[in-house]
């Protein structure tokens, strides 16, 4: 059996032990007491782009997939809007009909209708002279007091008549030879452009039938599928543009001072294992409602949420959006 020198012997070692064991551990705590690091955790996002129709009509055809990089200018989708096809047709009839009015206001009267008013106005001009003759006659005649006064005023009426005429042919004769007059030119070319206006007008709806690309960018979703109807403005796809990336990170206002807006600092990005250089672009409140930590007593104060975004300094490759971004604080520092 063991003695009972042997017991305590074997009690104040283990003692011993526990008392180095304690110190040591007194030690750690105090070399690494207040260096330990806050982990703000972010998420990478990119700036997107909605890729939607100016009119309504049905999607006829996908040319890209959801994954599938885009460069800017390239076909996404085709829509069938036979409405639009009709239109444009009745905007052709107006405009060559406009045209036609425009053309035959340019090239005036024809030749003969030309000719026409030129035979009507000489007409005209003989039958003046020839009552200017028998006017002449009786007018002597009217002096010697062969005819009376009544034929004499006869014959007058009949020479005002035909002096009358001839002006009246002449006058037809010069609106045939200089066509329609400034106004009716200027009219029939305003609604020939305005006819012009409206096929351009459609045209213009015709091309978004065609949705192009705006930008380079990944295709991340979209919404219709091929047959479906889609309204005036309705999304179709939303474009990643990857090479404008960002991340974001809800911060408690009292770590607002790690990450002024100007600042850079070293972030890690745990599904690429490798850290980036970020700088801090933008800042603002999330609003009453996003208090993380509620601490109303004496001298204190609600503490708020802030949206942080930061920008890598140089590109990131394999970086995507949804990917984690953390950020080390010592708050010793």
């Amino acid at each position: 059996m063991v003695s009972e020198k042997t017991q305590r012997i074997n009690t104040f070692i283990a003692l011993g032990v526990l008392a180095i064991v304690i110190a040591v551990i007194c030690v750690i705590g105090i070399l690494t007491y207040g260096k330990t690091d806050e982990i703000l955790q972010g998420q990478a996002e990119a700036t997107e782009y909605r890729v939607s129709s100016k009119i309504p009509g049905r999607i006829m055809e996908f040319r890209v997939n959801e994954g599938q990089h885009v460069s800017a200018g390239d076909t996404l989708a085709i829509i069938e809007a036979p409405e639009v096809e009709a239109k444009k047709a009745q905007a052709e009839a107006v405009k060559t009909q406009a045209r036609a009015l425009n053309d035959k206001a340019e090239a005036g009267a024809r030749a003969e209708q030309i000719q026409g008013a030129y035979e009507i106005w000489q007409k005209a001009k003989v039958g003046r002279e020839i009552m200017e003759k028998s006017f002449k006659r009786v007018k002597n005649l009217y002096k010697e007091g062969v005819v009376s006064e009544q034929k004499y005023d006869e014959t007058k009426a009949q020479y005002d008549a035909a002096q009358a005429t001839e002006r009246a042919a002449k006058s037809q004769y010069d609106m045939a030879v200089n066509g329609a007059q400034k106004e009716d030119k200027e009219m029939a070319a305003a609604k020939y452009e305005q006819a012009q206006g409206v096929v351009d007008e459609v045209n213009s709806y015709i091309s978004e039938t065609y949705l192009l690309a705006y930008a380079d960018g990944e295709v991340t979703e979209i919404f219709p599928h091929i047959g479906e109807l889609v309204g005036t403005g309705a999304p179709i796809m939303n474009i990643a543009m990857m090479d404008k990336m960002w991340a974001t990170f809800n911060v408690r206002e009292d770590y607002l001072t790690k990450m002024p807006v100007g600042q850079t600092f070293t972030a890690e990005i745990p599904a690429l294992g490798k850290t980036a250089t970020m700088r801090v672009f933008y800042m603002k409140d999330r609003g009453d409602y996003a208090a993380w930590k509620a601490t109303k007593q004496t001298g204190q104060y609600d503490l708020k949420t802030f949206e942080v975004r930061v920008e890598p300094v140089a590109h990131v490759e394999g970086l995507r959006p949804g990917m984690t971004v953390l950020y080390r604080i010592n708050e010793n520092e």
